[in-house]
């Protein structure tokens, strides 16, 4: 059965999203200071929700100039008194602070709202599928790799696959580079166990079909020093890739033009096939993934 979805979704993103770490805004203006290799941006936004308990605010926030386009996503306060007599729907401007590996906002201040102009609802067709859950069976899907050659999930049985979703113009350093920084130390202390198991592979997963082309997954795989033999970067036809996702508990979806929000999910499938272990946002760390990995593989 074909079904569609509305792109508009913003308050499923504040409901899924488990990630601690922030995204993107729009900017004036931005500086850097050279000894901390810090980034500073003057955003404005609107509050989507506020969640004290885990120092998160989810804001609708315009472009950032020069560093990422207009997103819904969560931002990490680091003192929770920013977060005083904040509501959904306020209309804010505050600072955007990231490093190379960290990124969160200050100085959160309401502002007069502005009615700015409607925005286009997408549409996109997709599958009806069932979530998937711990012991549940990776259906087949057909994909296509970083080199162009098309390929069946189905080639991975008999090895402990790892399944991790992003897409390569995500500059933030809490939400995609994470997760791709992850699989390559994950990729590297599997390399170097001398105990460890051998039938294992990575499976990274583009949600943006249209500019994540074979040719820039593979170069965005050997800028993260990738085997090829090991990790696999595919995209493929976007029914496919939101079906995947979904099973999982991924949610992307675009509210205008050249602008992607999304949250996180990472699937480890055992060697039988079998769903082993779903990581919801960026709090896992490559360590875990290894002892799953290693759990998975003796399955």
């Amino acid at each position: 059965m074909i079904r569609f979805i509305q792109g508009f979704l913003w308050i499923l993103l504040a409901v899924c999203v488990s990630c601690r770490k922030p995204s993107e805004g729009s900017a004036t203006g931005a500086a850097a200071a050279p000894s901390t290799n810090r980034q500073v941006f003057q955003v404005k936004g609107i509050i989507q929700g506020v969640d004290a308990a885990r120092r998160e605010v989810v804001i609708k926030h315009e472009e950032v100039t020069g560093y990422m386009p207009a997103m819904t996503m969560p931002f990490e306060v680091h003192d929770t008194n920013e977060l005083t007599g904040l509501r959904a729907g306020q209309a804010v401007t505050f600072r955007l602070l990231v490093t190379e590996t960290e990124g969160w906002i200050d100085q959160v201040l309401a502002t007069p709202a502005t009615n700015g102009p409607p925005q286009s609802v997408s549409l996109r067709r997709v599958k009806d599928v069932d979530s998937l859950g711990p012991g549940d069976r990776l259906p087949e899907y057909s994909l296509t790799n970083q080199f162009g050659q098309s390929f069946s999930t189905a080639r991975f049985r008999g090895q402990a696959l790892a399944i991790t979703f992003l897409f390569t113009r995500c500059p933030f350093p809490t939400f995609c580079p994470r997760m791709a920084a992850n699989f390559e130390e994950t990729q590297r202390k599997l390399l170097a166990s001398q105990h460890g198991p051998t039938n294992w592979q990575l499976l990274t997963i583009s949600f943006d079909p249209e500019f994540d082309k074979p040719a820039v997954l593979k170069a965005y795989a050997e800028a993260r020093n990738y085997d090829p033999g090991r990790w696999t970067f595919a995209t493929g036809a976007l029914i496919d890739i939101t079906a995947i996702g979904e099973q999982f508990g991924l949610a992307f979806w675009r509210d205008q033009p050249g602008t992607i929000n999304h949250n996180l999910r990472t699937a480890v499938i055992d060697a039988g096939g079998r769903v082993q272990k779903i990581f919801e946002g960026n709090d896992w760390t490559a360590d875990e993934l290894v002892s799953e990995m290693i759990a998975a593989a003796g399955k």
